[in-house]
Formats: structure tokens, C-alpha cells, sequence
């Protein structure tokens, strides 16, 4: 069965189009159950950030599933749309496909090449998938390989060097339109990871006060209490916190607008700057609200000048992590193509074990008079022999079948008019659905 990528990313579509088509993490177990009530899909993992969304699946063959994975993306949730989502897609097949995921989990494929979020992303998916009950062996393989050569690429290259995240290019962002944070009346709605980030480097900015929103108010005082400084509160009492603000970082996991322009005219009645900061995919603040009187607004893709100036350390390491992957790549494409010959050794296996116990049996029938430690003598020797006559041949085919699509079928072919092992129907699909 072929192994596909279909997905939009920060490349290919705009903040509207990737936010239209993001998932509420909560629904993350709902989502793969109702991918895998269509019949092509057999397997199927979903990774979304802030800057991509892509389903990694094995299907029962490309056309059709291809074809049901945009009709699930299309349909699921959404509702109807006003714009080509095909020209936003993209779609990757076989080697492409594993190639891609292991670019995406080391960062190389990141807007912010070498962000160490992603690699906890990729793990992230990988875990929700198990727990659906979606995953089964060929992806397993693939998150499991893709992690460890993310692993690798961080611990070996220089390819997370220069500490940089889309929360310390927010606070850069933030620095370049005040001038300074020191002083400064900071709100964070959210608690999550990219909150963590920015609270740590605001307390090292030195802001007067920080003021923590979330919509579960024990996350926002742990969240407090982890940085060392900062009040949390309930988020109905954004509103109230935002009249004194100079500054709004937004990042929570909602999939409605958090601040509205009628929200922050209601609460900033003056004319005091207000610098707001959405890093947030669904979108947190409604982008009406840069239409209000000294409201400067930037969303993650209007971070991007940010991060162009601070990562050329990162690409200069882009070669060396590229070599890592073509490594893990190889690895898992030798174990992906070898599965294939597993239903000609299996059914090799199970042809000579049937005839050596119909054999084993025909000869004790014939010798009543052999004791059961000679009985297990000669059964024990029956299964020596068919084990060495097999091995170099079930060696051989092993690994053979790593190294190209020609000698997978030939091997398989060979087994079959040799063995009379009735491979036909798979020797069809074989022939359909290895990697190229």
C-alpha cells in the first residue's frame, strides 16, 4: 500500500487559508477517527502548527487515496470555501512523502528554519495518532526514523543554533516598534509552550508587569509561578487588563477570535499605543483591530522579516542535516521496500513446514515403535534442515528486496515459479506501490 503527504504550508498557502483549515487540538482523536472511516486509508497521522497542516497516510492506492484525503480536508468542519484549495495543496508520494516529514521534524523545512518547537510537534502527532488507534506499521516506521534523525540534525549540527522562536521574534518585533520593553504593561493570553518562551524573555527584557489570560486559570499560575513573576487571571478579565496594557501577546489554542475590535475599543477608550502580537493559528486577534487609533498589529507570517535576519547561521548548517536525513531516509526506505517480499517468505516458510510435518507425520505412522525422545530427535532435525536449506534464500531475498523496485519483483517472481507459491495478486500490487 503507498505511502502519501497531502498538506498546506506556510510555502504554499496565507495565514487565512492555513487558519481555515486548522483543527482544535482537542478534536485531534475525532479528526483521525473519521479519516479512517474512509477506504482507502489505512493509516494516518496528522501534523498541524502554526505554519503547516499536513496528513501522513498509507493508502490503498494513490488515486483514490489522494482523492479521499482532499474530500476529508475539504469537507470535515469547514464547510464550503470561496477558493481553490487545490492551488494551496500539496501532495507527495512514496520517498517524497517520508523525505518531507524528516526535512519537516529536523527544521530545515520550518519558516523559522531550526525552531526547536517542531521536533515536539512531530512527537506530538506521532502520540495522538497512536492513541487513535491510527497508526500501524508503516508510519510507526516513518515517525519513529523521522524523530531520530530530528534528534540527530539538533544534537550534531548547528542547525538549532542562535536562539531564535516566533516568541523571541515577537519580542524582537515588539522592541523594534517601542523601542524598549522596559517598563512595560505586557499581556499574554495563553499558557502554552510559545507563552512559556515569551514570559522568560520578557522578565529578561524588564517589563514592569506581565499579566497572564488563560481559559483555564490553573495553567496561566503555574505558568506564573514557573517564570517567577507575573499576576494570572481568568480570561472574561482580558478585557479589563488590556485598558492598561502597552502590549498584547497572544497565543492560545481557541478557535474564535480571543480579542475583537469592538472588544479593545470598549477596553482602550484613550489614545495610548497598544503594540499587539498574534502568534496564534487559528488567528487570536481579529485583524479589524489595526484599524483602531495606535494599534500596531503583527501576526506569524508578518514575523518573517524578524526571522529572515537571524537565521544564516542556521541555513549555513543546512547541508549537514541534509546529509543526516539522506542517511535516516535510506534507512527507512531499505526497511520499506524489504516488507514487500514478506508475503513471498511467509508463504515459503508455511509451503516447506507444511510438507515437513506431513512428512514427520507420515514417518511416524510407519515407526510405532520410536520413543518420544527419538520422536523429538527426529522432528528437531526435520526443522534444521528445512531452517538451512531456506536461510540463504529468505537472506537473499531480504536483502535483495532494499535495494530497488526490479529486484523486489524478480526475487518474488524467481520464489514463486520455483515454489508454485501462487504470488500473482501480489506481484500486481508490488509492482504499484513501491517508493521510487
Amino acid at each position: 500500500m503507498p505511502l502519501v503527504c497531502l498538506g498546506l504550508s506556510h510555502r504554499t498557502a496565507p495565514l487565512d487559508v492555513r487558519e481555515r483549515h486548522a483543527f482544535p487540538p482537542s478534536r485531534m482523536a475525532e479528526t483521525l477517527s473519521a479519516l479512517r472511516d474512509y477506504e482507502a486509508v489505512r493509516e494516518a497521522a496528522m501534523l498541524q502548527t502554526c505554519g503547516r497542516l499536513e496528513f501522513y497516510a498509507e493508502v490503498e492506492d494513490y488515486e483514490t487515496g489522494v482523492a479521499q484525503l482532499k474530500a476529508f480536508l475539504l469537507n470535515f468542519r469547514h464547510g464550503s470555501i470561496d477558493y481553490d484549495l487545490e492551488s494551496y495543496l500539496y501532495t507527495l508520494l512514496g520517498g517524497e512523502a517520508a523525505e518531507h516529514l524528516f526535512r519537516v521534524a529536523t527544521g530545515i523545512d520550518s519558516m523559522l528554519v531550526g525552531e526547536a518547537e517542531i521536533l515536539g510537534q512531530v512527537k506530538d502527532a506521532y502520540v495522538q495518532a497512536q492513541r487513535a488507534g491510527a497508526l500501524g506499521a508503516t508510519l510507526h516506521r516513518l515517525f519513529h526514523e523521522a524523530l531520530r534523525a530530528g534528534k540527530t540534525a539538533r544534537s550534531t549540527t548547528r542547525i538549532g543554533g542562535e536562539s531564535l522562536s516566533l516568541a523571541t521574534a515577537a519580542i524582537e518585533s515588539i522592541r523594534a516598534r517601542r523601542g524598549t520593553l522596559h517598563g512595560a504593561f505586557v499581556v499574554v493570553a495563553g499558557a502554552g509552550k510559545m507563552s512559556r518562551t515569551a514570559l522568560r524573555r520578557l522578565r529578561d527584557e524588564g517589563v514592569a508587569s506581565v499579566v497572564v489570560a488563560n481559559r483555564t486559570p490553573s495553567r496561566g499560575r503555574d505558568l506564573v509561578a514557573e517564570a517567577g513573576f507575573g499576576t494570572a487571571i481568568e480570561m472574561p478579565r482580558l478585557g479589563a487588563a488590556l485598558a492598561e496594557a502597552d502590549v498584547l501577546i497572544a497565543s492560545t489554542g481557541a478557535s474564535h477570535f480571543v480579542v475583537t475590535k469592538e472588544l479593545l475599543e470598549k477596553a482602550r477608550p484613550g489614545d495610548r499605543p497598544l503594540v499587539v502580537v498574534d502568534l496564534a493559528v487559528p488567528r487570536d486577534i481579529d485583524p479589524e483591530v489595526s484599524t483602531l487609533p495606535n494599534v500596531s498589529l503583527v501576526d506569524v507570517d508578518g514575523l518573517r522579516p524578524v526571522i529572515e535576519e537571524r537565521l544564516q547561521l542556521r541555513r549555513d548548517a543546512i547541508p549537514d542535516v541534509e546529509r543526516i536525513i539522506a542517511r535516516y531516509l535510506e534507512r527507512f526506505l531499505r526497511w520499506y521496500r524489504s516488507r514487500f517480499a514478506v508475503p513471498a517468505i511467509a508463504s515459503l516458510t508455511q509451503k516447506a513446514e507444511s510438507i515437513r510435518v506431513a512428512e514427520i507425520e507420515r514417518l511416524f505412522a510407519r515407526c510405532p515403535e520410536l520413543t518420544e525422545r527419538e520422536r523429538a530427535l527426529v522432528a528437531g532435525m526435520s526443522m534444521t534442515i528445512v531452517s538451512k536449506l531456506l536461510h540463504s534464500a529468505i537472506a537473499n531475498i531480504r536483502e535483495k528486496a532494499t535495494e530497488s523496485e526490479a529486484e523486489v519483483l524478480s526475487h518474488v517472481r524467481v520464489l514463486d515459479e520455483l515454489f508454485e507459491l501462487n504470488l500473482a495478486a501480489q506481484i500486481a500490487e508490488l509492482g504499484e506501490t513501491l517508493p521510487q
